[in-house]
């Protein structure tokens, strides 16, 4: 009896991926409710003539052409669960031709200097062994099925990012890249189990399971310390991981080469990519505090090219003085995906106080493996000046990271308002008083509750918005009046949020008419070449590009969409929130620092204008 019902229980447990195809396909929404929409956003950067010329060429897109491609997408929704997957890696990433290390890719500084790791010298082995176990092991949960499914109230959401968190490895192509991935449940068979770590310019690689159990704390450090002290009593390594950050069809190119001149070098970019993730051993000290994690966020996203696999969808990047941070390519998931993992990690790491409580015995296992490539002249000189030409661009950028301690989102709760909504009117705002106008802002919103949904696009500048900023520099205005704008705002942007999570938001849905029309070969409909398309940050000219990255310590960042423009990232906590700001220093109008001292200012008026209309 004892037998069977451990059976049942065990059966009833659910598995990580089991919904996966009982989600709803991602639905299209319908025409004329996107186009109101599109209209709407497009009113804050308009006056009434260009805005009557838009609602003309919006009218005529409605009734002549655009119901054509309307018909046609919902065609093709027929025969896809989701008729934007593909089309959307592609577009938003494999088809980019830039350095997608340098725009794409997404990072962050890890927050366990706020309890268990305080920077110090000397630690970044024993830390970063204990990490890595602490992920190993949420990589064999998540191969048992035991990750638990993520629910938006009772909603199941979609799973299968989370598969995409390792084994998984972008491959530069000629026009297109590729995505590897090789992660496989234990149910669907094996799946590669090795690390490779990054030290000075060379390249390791162990495996993290022997004789079918997990490698230890004690032996990882065995590895890691292995690998470490031939790096730093050896000449560095030619420091190949550098090229990741190359333009995508030269890096094609150089990797072709790199190919032709001996096999063993596809050999080992095979187990780079087909590695769990990869660790970086770096020799930077960043300078970390709870208030401010500008350097470590700096290095983590911009750090030393030669120790970053630019491609990896995970990078772990451990610090000399015991502090880290996440590098990842965009590609394959969203930040929310590994911000789980990372938290869930995390919670495990404060558990046991940041140490290692079990057996300090060491198995007699392998050594790591040295992957050595074969390289000329020729590829020598590609790494220099590929290097060269990324500390030029990564120079250029200025990150400002820090915490706003006042109050967070207990506060913001209290006073009935949506912390995410009111981040983001805070930003409108500083945005307003720094640049003297509204400012066109791509926000997140999560689409998970569709089959293998990714994002759509909240629009926070709407017309609401801009009105309370006016009233707020208005010296005229009452506080009264300030309060109902402020109010509408809100409401606005609850709503956008709530009906782009639904799957009835517009910017995927013009995107989809415009690829129609591509792939029919049509001429751009005169919508898509509309200057109010582009002003109001169509076609991915969005000034503010940003992110809630969730309730957790951890957060991260991307880098602006535009040169004239700002990312901006946030994480809301109970006590603080946690901004993180990027933009081009050798663009004179913007900064990322003023912005952010902004921001934090804009919190304040904002809680106080809800204390003040009160009396």
């Amino acid at each position: 009896v004892c037998n069977m019902e451990k059976q049942v229980l065990e059966s009833s447990e659910e598995r990580t991926f089991q919904y996966q195809n009982s989600l709803p396909p991602l639905p299209v929404p319908p025409l004329d409710e996107s186009l109101s929409k599109y209209l709407d956003s497009v009113k804050p950067f308009l006056n009434q003539e260009e805005y009557q010329r838009t609602e003309d060429i919006v009218k005529k897109f409605e009734n002549g052409i655009g119901r054509e491609l309307h018909q046609k997408l919902l065609e093709r929704a027929k025969t896809r669960r989701n008729w934007l997957e593909d089309w959307w890696l592609n577009v938003a990433y494999l088809d980019l031709r830039i350095s997608t290390q340098i725009n794409c890719n997404m990072g962050g500084p890890g927050p366990y200097i706020e309890h268990c790791w305080p920077p110090k010298e000397g630690t970044q082995i024993e830390r970063a062994c204990v990490n890595i176990w602490h992920t190993l092991k949420y990589w064999e949960l998540l191969r048992a099925e035991k990750v638990p499914i993520e629910r938006s109230g009772n909603a199941v959401l979609d799973m299968n990012q989370f598969r995409m968190l390792f084994n998984t490895c972008k491959v530069p192509g000629i026009t297109r890249d590729s995505l590897c991935n090789y992660f496989k449940t234990v149910t669907e068979g094996d799946c590669p189990s090795h690390l490779v770590v990054l030290c000075r310019g060379r390249v390791f690689a162990f495996d993290a399971i022997h004789e079918g159990s997990m490698l230890t704390p004690p032996e990882i450090s065995r590895q890691l310390t292995y690998i470490q002290k031939r790096c730093h009593s050896e000449p560095d390594g030619p420091g190949l991981p550098a090229l990741t950050s190359n333009e995508r069809t030269k890096w094609a190119e150089i990797r072709e080469y790199l190919i032709s001149l001996d096999p063993k070098n596809l050999t080992h970019l095979e187990k780079i990519q087909k590695s769990l993730f990869a660790v970086s051993l770096d020799d930077s000290s960043p300078h970390a505090t709870p208030e401010d994690y500008t350097e470590m966020t700096k290095l983590g996203l911009a750090g030393d090219p030669t120790v970053r696999w630019g491609d990896k969808s995970y990078n772990s990047i451990f610090f000399s003085n015991g502090t880290s941070s996440a590098f990842c390519d965009h590609s394959p998931f969203d930040a929310m995906a590994l911000i789980t993992m990372l938290s869930s990690a995390e919670k495990k790491i404060i558990e046991n106080e940041g140490k290692w409580k079990g057996s300090d015995k060491v198995r007699d296992i392998p050594w790591p493996e040295e992957l050595v490539f074969t390289v000329d002249q020729k590829i020598i000189d590609e790494i220099a000046r590929t290097k060269e030409m990324y500390y030029e661009k990564v120079s250029d950028l200025q990150l400002a990271s820090y915490a706003f301690t006042s109050f967070g989102k207990a506060l913001i709760k209290k006073r009935k308002l949506h912390p995410d909504t009111f981040v983001q009117l805070a930003l409108q705002l500083a945005y307003y008083k720094c640049h003297g106008g509204p400012g066109c802002c791509y926000e997140t919103a999560m689409t998970r509750r569709f089959y293998h949904g990714r994002t759509e696009t909240i629009r926070p500048c709407t017309v609401e918005a801009v009105e309370w900023c006016k009233s707020m520099l208005d010296h005229s205005a009452s506080n009264y009046e300030r309060l109902q704008l402020m109010h509408a705002a809100f409401a606005k942007h609850n709503k956008m949020r709530k009906d782009c999570e639904n799957g009835r938001g517009f910017d995927r849905h013009l995107l989809g008419l415009q690829l129609i029309a591509q792939e029919q070969g049509l001429p751009v409909p005169e919508l898509f070449v509309d200057p109010a398309f582009t002003v109001s940050g169509g076609g991915g000219n969005f000034v503010l590009s940003t992110s809630l990255t969730g309730y957790t310590r951890f957060s991260g960042c991307a880098l602006p969409m535009v040169h004239h423009g700002y990312g901006f990232f946030y994480a809301i906590r109970d006590d603080r929130i946690l901004a993180l700001c990027s933009s081009w220093k050798s663009c004179p109008e913007t900064s990322a620092e003023m912005l952010c001292r902004t921001v934090f200012q804009c919190f304040q008026d904002m809680l106080q204008l809800t204390l003040t209309a009160q009396l």
